[in-house]
């Protein structure tokens, strides 16, 4: 840690490898992470042990967690400032897991609402021990760096405050040196937009729900594929009058194109502005906005071997950081 870092706060922030990443990520989370870095220490995890929560298949992990790697990059991450690493090849996460696994109970993990809903979104027919428990997976990841603050959408609040009962529960059972408290109890930072619906108008983006617009897409790509934007179903034709406050495409306006949002609402409540011409409208801005980010992601595929260097580094760093934290729970624990 820098000179310039040592008195700021610190936030561990990740994202399972899923490949490119979409607009929906970048609203949601990548935007706010860029801007946290100029007030917080930073540590961006690759949270690879879970995609195992949900599915075994690892056949595309590694591919998918240089190409998300690629679009932190592109879009602001600054690794020299916040390292960028993977969860795997940092085993401490795995002890940490351990460890806190014992000091809450399998009924309060079962009450968590985040993962009632993804057992109903995705048909999950049993329910693993790992799936249970990533919770509590994500509680090591954030009290292994010391996080003090977590940026989440609403839906997460739920797993800072599990992260938060274990810290406590571990801090009065198992105080540190000369009775000081070894981790801190991290607060939630909701982000200020924390959800871009999907095409379809879903609750949000989802690449199984091929909803979702891609940070690299081109222009092109973007207009095919806003054509199938959900709008106020009551709009069928220009002269329609619309309700705005319905229609997907302005909220994505409402996200990228600020400025020409009165005229847009007026536009499609009094008939003038047809529901193609919109989306054309806001395809065009959407690619205009990410064009430098697509640009730099274009630089940085031509140099896979900087991007896993820069994976290496972030990994020396972490470890050493998690190395630190793992000496002091060992002592307060008398595990040698």
């Amino acid at each position: 840690m820098t000179d310039d870092n040592k008195n700021k706060k610190i936030i561990l922030s990740g994202m399972r490898p899923t490949g490119k990443l979409h607009i929906g990520h970048y609203a949601g989370a990548l935007e706010n992470w860029v801007a946290l870095q100029k007030d917080y220490q930073n540590y961006h995890l690759i949270a690879d042990y879970h995609t195992l929560t949900t599915s075994l298949d690892t056949s595309k992990v590694y591919e998918d967690s240089i190409d998300m790697a690629i679009d932190w990059i592109a879009s602001g991450i600054d690794p020299d400032k916040s390292p960028i690493f993977r969860q795997s090849k940092i085993k401490e996460h795995t002890e940490l897991f351990l460890l806190f696994s014992m000091l809450i109970t399998k009924a309060r993990l079962e009450k968590n609402p985040t993962l009632k809903e993804q057992i109903r979104d995705m048909n999950l027919q049993g329910l693993t021990y790992g799936h249970l428990g990533y919770p509590v997976l994500q509680a090591a990841d954030i009290l292994l760096y010391k996080g003090d603050i977590v940026p989440v959408g609403e839906d997460q609040v739920p797993h800072v405050e599990i992260t938060r009962q274990i810290a406590g529960v571990f801090n009065d059972r198992f105080p540190g040196a000369d009775g000081k408290a070894i981790f801190p109890i991290p607060e939630p930072k909701i982000t200020k937009f924390a959800r871009l619906p999907g095409l379809d108008g879903k609750t949000k983006m989802s690449k199984s729900l091929d909803n979702t617009i891609l940070i690299s897409d081109e222009e092109d790509q973007i207009k095919t594929k806003i054509k199938k934007a959900f709008t106020d179903p009551g709009k069928l034709r220009k002269g329609d009058k619309g309700n705005p406050d319905i229609c997907l495409v302005y909220t994505y306006h409402n996200k990228f194109n600020k400025d020409e949002l009165p005229e847009i609402r007026e536009g499609c409540t009094s008939g003038t502005l047809g529901c193609f011409d919109c989306k054309m409208n806001i395809a065009s801005k959407i690619s205009s906005f990410f064009s430098g980010v697509r640009e730099k992601r274009m630089e940085l595929e031509k140099k896979p071997e900087r991007i896993l260097e820069i994976l290496t580094e972030g990994e020396i760093k972490a470890k050493d950081i998690a190395s630190r934290t793992m000496s002091e729970v060992h002592n307060a624990m008398n595990l040698g």
